[in-house]
C-alpha cells in the first residue's frame, strides 16, 4: 500500500530525538522521515500519525495544526517492558477539501487494522472518527464506538458535519455499522435533553462525569468490547491542560484520563485510538505532555492484554446462572484475569449482523445485582439493541 499522502516527521523533531537517551521511546519508534521514508510495518504492532485537519470545527478560525511539542514529550518517555513494536508514520495533511483528508485516514485506518496493526491517531476536530468508521465498512460487520467526551455530538444530522454533529451522520449513513457508541465523562449541562433522550431511545451508554470518577472501574467493561476509542481533549478540565486548551472547570484529571487510556490499551477488540480537539500553542508544555502520557499509558495497556474470552475450553472459565423476572442470565467469570461476561440471548427470528456476537463484558457488581433480582442496564440496553 502507497501511503504518499503522509508527510514525514519534521527534522526538528529527529534532531531533537537525537540528543535524547538511548532508551528513550524516540530512539526506538521506526519513524517516517524525509530522510528514509516510510519505514518498513513489518512486525510493527503500533502505528501513529497525525491528522491536522480541523475545517470542521465549528469554531475554526483558519489556525492550523502541528503536533511536534507532543512528538517531542513522547519521545523523551521511557517504554515500559513492552513487546510491541511501534512506528510514527509521520502526519496526514490537510487536503483540498475536507472530503480529501477523510479518504485519506479512512484509507490508512483500513490498512491498518487488516494488517492488525493498531493506528494511534492525534487530531484534529473530532469529527475524524466518522472517517475512522468508515474505515471498517469492509473489515467487520458491526462496530462499537466509545467516546471519552463532554457532548454526545449528536448535533443536526441533516446539516453538513461538524465535530459537534459527527455521531448523528455515524448514526443515519449506510452502511448501518454502529451497534453501540458509549460515552464516558459527559456532563448533563454541555448536552441539550433531547439528544439526553436520544440516546436512551437508541439504548446507547452514557456515563457521567461524576461516576466515573466515584468509580473509575465502571469504564474497563466499556472499553472491553470497544472498537474505536476516541478521546476529546475537553472533557479534561481546564486546570489540567494549557490555557489555550482549557475548555471547563469541571472534566476527568490526568490520573482519570490516563487509567481510562490505559483500560483502552487493555482491551482485546480495541483496534484504534485517538485523541482530539488539540490546540497546539508556544506556551503550553502541560497539555503536549499529559497527551504524550495518555499515548504511554495506551501503548502499556497493549502489552497488558491478556486473552481470556476461550469459551469454548470449559476449563479456563466458571459459569454461573442466574433467574431474574423470568430471564436466565449466563455469567461466565475467566479463571485467568477474573473478568466477567454476560450472556445476550441469541434470537433466530431477528435479522441482524450480531448473530456470533453474544457475549457482553460486564462486571463482577452485574452479577451481583442480578443475584438480588436486578437486570443490568448494560445488558439491557444490549437486549434491546439486538432485537431490532
Amino acid at each position: 500500500m502507497n501511503f504518499n499522502f503522509l508527510s514525514p516527521v519534521s527534522d526538528a523533531v529527529l534532531a531533537h530525538s537525537e540528543l535524547l537517551h538511548r532508551q528513550a521511546l524516540g530512539r526506538q519508534f521506526k519513524i517516517h522521515s524525509e530522510q528514509n521514508g516510510i519505514p518498513d510495518l513489518d512486525g510493527i504492532n503500533i502505528a501513529i500519525i497525525g491528522v491536522s485537519e480541523n475545517r470542521n470545527d465549528i469554531n475554526y478560525i483558519g489556525t492550523s495544526l502541528d503536533f511536534q511539542d507532543i512528538r517531542k514529550a513522547l519521545y523523551s518517555l521511557f517504554p515500559g517492558n513492552w513487546f510491541t513494536q511501534i512506528a510514527d508514520l509521520g502526519d496526514i495533511l490537510p487536503g483540498d477539501s475536507v472530503e480529501d483528508t477523510y479518504f485519506a485516514l479512512k484509507t490508512a485506518v483500513s490498512v491498518l487494522v487488516e494488517k492488525q496493526i493498531i493506528p494511534i491517531i492525534i487530531g484534529g476536530s473530532h469529527d475524524l472518527t466518522y472517517a475512522i468508521y468508515r474505515a471498517y465498512d469492509n473489515i467487520q460487520p458491526m462496530v462499537n464506538i466509545v467516546s471519552v467526551d463532554t457532548n454526545f455530538d449528536l448535533g443536526d444530522s441533516q446539516q453538513p458535519i461538524k465535530n459537534n454533529s459527527y455521531l448523528g451522520k455515524i448514526i443515519l449513513d449506510q452502511p448501518f455499522n454502529l451497534f453501540n457508541y458509549a460515552t464516558i465523562g459527559y456532563q448533563t449541562f454541555f448536552n441539550p435533553q433531547e439528544e439526553i433522550d436520544l440516546m436512551d431511545k437508541l439504548f446507547f451508554e452514557a456515563y457521567r462525569l461524576g461516576d466515573v470518577s466515584k468509580n473509575i472501574n465502571v469504564v474497563e467493561p466499556v472499553m472491553r468490547d470497544a472498537n474505536i476509542v476516541g478521546v476529546d481533549l475537553k472533557a479534561i478540565k481546564a486546570s489540567e491542560v494549557g490555557l489555550k486548551q482549557s475548555y471547563s472547570p469541571n472534566g476527568l484529571d490526568g490520573k482519570e484520563v490516563c487509567a481510562i487510556t490505559r483500560y483502552a490499551g487493555i482491551s482485546n477488540k480495541v483496534s484504534s485510538f485517538g485523541i482530539y480537539e488539540y490546540k497546539n500553542s508556544k506556551d503550553d508544555d502541560v497539555t503536549e505532555m499529559l497527551i504524550a502520557q495518555m499515548i504511554w499509558y495506551f501503548i502499556e495497556g497493549v502489552n497488558c492484554r491478556v486473552q481470556d474470552d476461550d469459551f469454548r475450553n470449559e476449563t479456563q472459565f466458571q459459569k454461573y446462572n442466574v433467574m431474574v423476572d423470568d430471564e436466565d442470565l449466563i455469567f461466565y467469570k475467566s479463571l485467568k484475569t477474573g473478568r466477567w461476561w454476560i450472556e445476550i440471548p441469541f434470537l433466530p427470528n431477528v435479522n441482524n449482523k450480531l448473530k456470533k456476537h453474544t457475549l457482553l463484558p460486564c462486571m463482577h457488581s452485574d452479577y451481583l445485582d442480578a443475584t438480588n433480582g436486578t437486570i443490568p442496564d448494560r445488558w439491557y440496553k444490549a437486549y434491546k439493541k439486538n432485537s431490532f
